[in-house]
């Protein structure tokens, strides 16, 4: 598996929590469960933007990876 597609799915593993994360906050009723499931959402999607910026990095840097 070369570092490309490990990227990717590390990617695709952290949106699925991150959309788990957003689905539980809007059906939790619990303000302070919704505020901890925001918060976590919230620093998944940063995990998320800073993957994919790494990801471009390594793109830039050894193309065979795209």
């Amino acid at each position: 598996m070369t570092v490309g597609t490990q990227m990717n799915q590390a990617i695709a593993t952290i949106q699925s929590a991150a959309s788990s994360m957003k689905t539980f906050s809007m059906e939790t009723q619990d303000p302070q469960a919704k505020q901890t499931f925001e918060q976590l959402a919230t620093t998944l999607d940063n995990a998320i933007e800073t993957l994919k910026g790494r990801q471009k990095y390594i793109e830039n840097q050894e193309p065979q990876y795209k």
